[in-house]
């Protein structure tokens, strides 16, 4: 089953998408569907931002050294 949902765009974004649709031989609809099922906020977005930062905690780390928790309590030095 489908839903039909109306969204508004201003002319820009829609003649942009519309172009789009046209080079990738698709449609408005697949392309807006497409970018919607690839969003991570839709598919548990607290998991999705724990695994991008255990991926990327040594570069956090070197970012931000004094939000580095200490080791014996956990919490930021």
């Amino acid at each position: 089953m489908t839903k039909q949902i109306n969204i508004r765009l201003d002319d820009d974004v829609h003649a942009r998408l519309v172009a789009r649709a046209e080079a990738e031989g698709t449609t408005v609809t697949a392309l807006i569907t497409q970018a919607a099922e690839r969003d991570p906020r839709l598919d548990g977005g607290a998991a999705t931002a724990a695994a991008f930062l255990a991926k990327h905690a040594s570069e956090f780390a070197a970012a931000f050294p004094e939000e580095e928790p200490d080791s014996a309590s956990g919490r930021a030095a």
